[in-house]
């Protein structure tokens, strides 16, 4: 019995821990296209008028031992010249392929971006700027403790980036070398600091909980240290990796514990002034609602630019090749830096999306974040009404873990900590066995 045939008390038995959704289809289900699909031809009927632009710098100081995302650790400056010039020629033939497109935010991921000397900073954002005239517009940028330093925060800051998401994982150094991190909480703490003095309007800092060595009281601490510097947001995430040495006690299990954790961390953030607007993400209550950066209108698309981003049409996504070794991610970054300015008005690794597809990225994307499932822009988009194609929504009222409001189907607080089951559960027979056979390199 697959998720996409269970009944939803048979899935959540699983656990609440079964897959981060994100993105809909992962790229695990993308294949190589044959033949290549121009790019200009990809986005012909898209609208093209209210972008997401991001961008992929794929090189850290360290790699952390959860780490899964598209990076390499003490690339030479030779690769990372390399790079940056593979980026502009991508950035001149994107931007004539797509002649006319329109962006309404811009995220510079990784990776860490700010892994890159403030020169090279300056020259990522010239290179945004001139081929897709982005100055102004929302821009969130990814750091780290060890690179947010006062000459990059400085560029950021006179390029009016308004949101930086620091990894901090936790305030507990020993939690953090649980997970090969070589990190000083006094490092973390110069580090926020930079980020505040630079006049920098939006401050994120990641936390994970299930921790080896963690319990209540450190979780709650790493919290309420993180609370010091009032961060306009925060995302909690669960340890994906199993710990060498886990904080399981007798008789319990890891989900228990870091379920224990998560309700304990959201009570905690919302009796502070914090609200949730989804499993992972915390916003200041005192500040507007809006979309966590990774979550963009599922009508919209996305253009990505280096090694390893994502882009989408409604009916494509695609990327460069993907991997998580090392070995892998450091051959397709290399053919990345090789190729010539023309090969990327072409795509060569992907996933057509069915109408089916379409309707259920819509459903669980929406489903996940607090603002809830429209059924009205479901009809309107689809011509079809939510239930009828997804009868077993209805499961999720009949379980108390969502409930309609004005027309949406809004997750409960026990829907929500259920996040990554009930994503799984909505995915595709088809999509979920291509992720199965996908080939990890």
């Amino acid at each position: 019995m697959t998720a996409a045939t269970a009944s939803l008390p048979d899935l959540l038995s699983g656990g609440p821990y079964q897959s981060y959704t994100y993105a809909y289809p992962h790229k695990t289900a993308y294949r190589p296209l044959d033949p290549p699909i121009k790019l200009s031809e990809a986005w012909a009927t898209q609208d093209r008028s209210a972008l997401f632009l991001y961008l992929h710098i794929p090189f850290c100081e360290m790699r952390c031992g959860f780490c899964n995302l598209f990076t390499t650790v003490n690339a030479p400056l030779s690769l990372e010249q390399g790079y940056l010039a593979a980026l502009e020629r991508q950035a001149e033939v994107v931007s004539r392929e797509l002649g006319g497109a329109t962006f309404s935010q811009v995220a510079l991921g990784g990776g860490t971006p700010t892994y890159l000397e403030a020169g090279d900073l300056e020259r990522v954002f010239g290179v945004l700027d001139r081929q897709f005239g982005v100055a102004g517009l929302p821009t969130s940028v990814e750091t780290s403790p060890a690179t947010a330093t006062p000459d990059r925060l400085r560029v950021l800051a006179e390029r009016g980036v308004s949101r930086v998401s620091i990894g901090v994982q936790s305030f507990i150094e020993a939690e953090v070398r649980s997970v090969g991190r070589a990190q000083r909480t006094a490092e973390v703490l110069r580090a926020l600091g930079n980020i505040r003095a630079a006049g920098l309007s939006g401050l994120n800092i990641d936390l994970i909980y299930g921790l080896a060595h963690q319990t209540p009281q450190t979780w709650l601490a790493s919290l309420q240290a993180a609370l010091e510097w009032s961060p306009e947001e925060l995302f909690l995430y669960p340890l994906y990796v199993r710990p060498l040495t886990g904080i399981g006690r007798l008789g319990r299990t890891w989900d228990d514990e870091r379920l224990e954790l998560y309700q304990l961390g959201r009570e905690f953030l919302l009796s502070n002034g914090y609200t949730q607007t989804s499993m992972r993400r915390f916003q200041r209550a005192d500040l507007p609602l809006t979309s966590e950066p990774e979550y963009t209108c599922q009508l919209d698309g996305m253009v990505g630019l280096g090694c390893g981003a994502r882009s989408y049409t409604r009916s494509l996504h695609y990327s460069s090749e993907y991997a998580v070794g090392a070995v892998g991610v450091r051959e397709i970054i290399a053919d990345y830096v090789a190729r010539p300015a023309e090969s990327f008005g072409f795509i060569t690794h992907g996933i057509q999306l069915s109408p089916d597809e379409r309707r259920r990225r819509f459903a669980l994307q929406s489903l996940l974040h607090f603002s809830g499932l429209d059924a009205a822009l479901y009809a309107r988009e689809f011509g079809s009404g939510a239930l009828s194609d997804f009868p077993q929504l209805a499961e999720l009222s009949e379980l108390g873990l969502a409930n309609w409001q004005t027309g949406r189907l809004i997750l409960t607080p026990a829907g929500l900590e259920q996040s990554d089951a009930l994503g799984p559960w909505l995915y595709s027979p088809a999509v979920r066995a291509l992720s199965e056979e996908y080939q990890w390199r």
